[in-house]
């Protein structure tokens, strides 16, 4: 399964979330605050541990490592709608023109940070876009980890599973 996760939406999506943030924070955010580098931070943060959660053998270690990624949208989600409030800035509400046109991008299968870009040119556009995207995210991640605890459940975890090899490996030689 090694690098098949870089096919997977939600770490394509969780790739632009990354790029964008970077620009976002160097455009709108002032460089000495730490807002900045913790925004930065949960974006990255969000990404690599989809790819370390997918290089592993076991559904824990997944699971694990996938909700620490969600737990980092969410908290990216919240510094873009502080960076909204606090700036007095409009919201998108979901069902918007606006914010259907973001939603929509993530169904071009070329999907990229370049179909973004142009949601920069202002703070609250390039705010509200990474709202709808990261939200789109967290529900892929939702999705995926509901799925994986399912099957956690019915086909047990990896030492479990090694545990029962062993097992019958040692009946066999008797």
């Amino acid at each position: 399964m090694n690098g098949g996760y870089k096919n997977l939406s939600f770490f394509k999506q969780s790739e632009i979330i990354y790029d964008f943030t970077v620009e976002f924070c160097h455009r709108y955010i002032d460089l000495k605050s730490r807002t900045k580098d913790q925004m930065i931070q949960a974006a990255r943060s969000a990404k690599q541990n989809i790819a370390e959660g997918y290089l592993q053998k076991s559904i824990e270690s997944r699971l694990k490592l996938l909700g620490v990624s969600r737990g980092s949208l969410e908290e990216l989600l919240n510094d873009y709608q502080d960076f909204i409030r606090q700036r007095n800035l409009k919201l998108w509400l979901k069902e918007s023109n606006q914010a259907q046109v973001v939603r929509r991008l993530v169904y071009n299968p070329y999907n990229s940070y370049n179909n973004y870009k142009n949601y920069l040119v202002s703070a609250e556009s390039a705010a509200n876009c990474m709202v709808c995207l990261i939200n789109q995210t967290n529900q892929l991640l939702d999705q995926k980890l509901r799925w994986l605890e399912e099957k956690f459940i019915k086909e047990g975890g990896f030492r479990e599973n090694l545990f029962k090899k062993r097992i019958d490996y040692k009946k066999r030689r008797l």
